[in-house]
């Protein structure tokens, strides 16, 4: 008697379009309730119109500042910055921190810093920094590098940590050496928390990075931009330039955090999918 071999079916294209509208009414919603508060307060003359514009003013500086070539001059100028800064505290914060959770002296030497400096806000390096580099881009990219260096290397060293004890047994047992046993057991145990400490890093350059574009001296840049409009009491320009920073964060989340864990973690059955 042969056994019934069950056939997966693909759901209905009117099933799967059901769902992304779904998908898409549950992302909406926040915004929309924010957005139905903001046009309320701003309709109602709680604030001059100058200082709480309404959301077709944000869009009508938005539109205006883009065919200009304006705003895109500032993000590409931000976005560099932030790509640079972001890269080097990447590299230096997964390399050390994954040497500290495998090094028993490298975390000895770097773990008291580590918890020394890291809660030390952003924001109070930078006059350090600018007056050891002078101000420009230098500085800003270095600071940072710096400031959100920290995050990534603290959840590098976690996730090594966390590894279980049992899988390193198991990889000894079938026959590992040290470099299989770090590239196929450490380093994917660790991937989740690299990828928590790297959102947090990217946060932190976020933050230091808007604020240092308002103090370094800069000529082009969202928080320039920000910064400047607040001067003229611009408050349209300066919601068009948060609009911009709001977009560039979520892009880099959907396009490059949420693929990496896609291909990586989700894959391999470590986390959930978050659709």
């Amino acid at each position: 008697m042969q056994e019934a071999v069950s056939i997966p079916v693909s759901p209905a294209p009117e099933t799967r379009m059901a769902e992304r509208l779904r998908v898409f009414a549950r992302n909406a919603f926040p915004f929309l309730v924010v957005g139905t508060f903001w046009e309320i307060v701003a309709r109602s003359g709680i604030f001059p119109r100058k200082l709480f514009p309404t959301l077709g003013d944000a869009a009508h500086a938005f539109v205006d500042l883009t065919a200009a070539g304006i705003l895109p001059h500032h993000a590409i100028e931000t976005v560099l910055r932030l790509v640079t800064g972001f890269g080097i505290a990447a590299i230096v914060g997964v390399t050390l921190g994954v040497l500290m959770g495998r090094s028993r002296r490298t975390e000895d030497i770097c773990l008291p810093l580590v918890s020394i400096l890291a809660p030390i806000p952003g924001l109070a390096y930078t006059p350090l920094f600018l007056l050891w580099f002078g101000s420009g881009e230098f500085t800003v990219i270095m600071l940072v590098g710096f400031v959100s260096m920290f995050p990534v290397m603290y959840n590098s060293w976690t996730g090594v940590k966390a590894v279980k004890e049992i899988w390193l047994r198991s990889a000894q047992a079938l026959g590992a050496d040290n470099r299989r046993m770090f590239r196929l057991v450490v380093l994917p145990g660790a991937l989740p928390y690299i990828l928590t400490g790297l959102r947090l890093g990217l946060a932190q350059a976020w933050r230091i990075l808007i604020a240092v574009e308002m103090l370094a001296s800069v000529n082009w840049g969202l928080g320039w931009l920000i910064f400047g409009a607040r001067e003229f009491l611009n408050t349209d320009a300066m919601m068009a330039g948060v609009f911009v920073i709001a977009v560039i964060g979520l892009t880099l989340e959907k396009f490059v955090f949420q693929q990496i864990e896609r291909y990586t973690v989700v894959r391999w059955g470590m986390v959930e999918s978050l659709g």
